[in-house]
């Protein structure tokens, strides 16, 4: 007869264990981030040795301009993105949720569609532009969920989210049809595809203010996330005050969302996979799962960057190697035994 373990020893084994892949990740996006730093097609087609640093003037403008700031954009965008979403699956309790789901994309989308055709055109234009009504796709969906008089809170927020996002896709139609064929268009196009290409220092310092509150408030609460995802009648009954902290989080989420999409471009899949992946690594508890989301974000984004920039003679665009590779590591998932993951 086997001598069963005490349930404190089996939680202090999977803590201790959580940390250790937690370390460990966090290593290996720092060994990434460094060899990312000399991943480029200047001098030689893949690489930039380190004494180019010292001996050649543009390899060192290159670098520390051009490429250092965006790697450091591509690690806060994979956090933001994989933070928001774990935020969005435990809220919801839905874990086909990301931070695009309450109209945040849509609302982003269709600002910086109107920002081009309608407003100039001018970069800032555009980014303002989006991140504004990234913000307003949020407003609107709780507004229209504190009028919906069936369900609980979750799905009243659901439906809006669907509705409002609706609403904000057509009218981006309506903007891609108005627009110039020949300028406008394409750039529409390319801007919902995402990417890094034009990213620079002021780039970073402007999304940095909301970026880091953002990010410190979604960790300091993120113990609180484990009773956010009850009912809320649970949840009352422990003392939480449910309605309060979900909206501090969703405000928190989609600020740092609207921030690096207004300058990224939609970048998709990012907020939808990694969770799942975290939570298989290190288990579901938001204590441990959130930080190690934000490291495989950020390691994963950072690693689409670099085979985008670097794979062809012109580079790809970001969201479509965040998407290809993000949905065959989701059906991936989809296939394996789901006791597979750790509680």
């Amino acid at each position: 007869m086997t001598e069963r373990r005490p349930a404190t020893e089996i939680v202090s084994r999977q803590t201790q264990q959580g940390r250790r892949r937690l370390a460990l990740l966090a290593v290996a996006l720092g060994c990434l981030l460094l060899l990312s730093f000399f991943l480029g097609r200047y001098p030689g087609p893949w690489w930039t040795p380190p004494s180019a640093l010292v001996e050649d003037p543009l390899a060192q403008r290159l670098m520390l301009h051009l490429r250092l700031p965006r790697l450091l954009a591509a690690v806060l965008v994979g956090m933001v993105l994989a933070a928001s979403g774990t935020c969005f699956q435990m809220i919801f309790r839905n874990p086909l949720v990301d931070s695009g789901f309450l109209g945040v994309s849509a609302g982003a989308s269709f600002g910086a569609s109107l920002g081009i055709v309608a407003l100039g055109g001018a970069p800032v234009t555009i980014q303002l532009s989006a991140a504004i009504f990234g913000i307003l796709g949020l407003l609107s969906s709780y507004l229209l969920s504190v009028r919906i008089r069936y369900g609980d809170w979750v799905l009243r927020l659901v439906l809006a989210g669907i509705a409002v996002s609706a609403l904000y896709s057509s009218g981006t139609s309506l903007l891609k049809y108005a627009a110039d064929p020949l300028r406008q268009l394409p750039e529409i196009t390319f801007w919902m595809m995402g990417g890094l290409w034009n990213i620079t220092w002021p780039h970073v310092l402007q999304i940095l203010p909301v970026v880091l509150p953002a990010l410190v408030v979604i960790l300091l609460l993120r113990w609180r996330l484990n009773l956010l995802s009850l009912r809320d009648e649970t949840a009352f009954s422990l003392g939480v005050s449910a309605g309060r902290e979900r909206l501090v989080l969703l405000l928190a989420a989609v600020l740092a969302t609207a921030a690096v999409v207004s300058k990224t471009g939609l970048i998709g899949w990012v907020g939808l996979i990694v969770p799942h992946i975290a939570r298989r690594w290190v288990g579901s508890d938001a204590q441990r799962a959130l930080p190690a989301a934000m490291l495989l974000g950020a390691f994963f984004t950072l690693l689409c960057d670099d085979i985008a920039r670097t794979a062809l003679s012109g580079e790809l665009p970001l969201g479509i190697l965040t998407s290809l590779l993000g949905a065959g590591i989701f059906m991936l998932l989809m296939l394996r035994d789901p006791s597979g993951m750790r509680r």
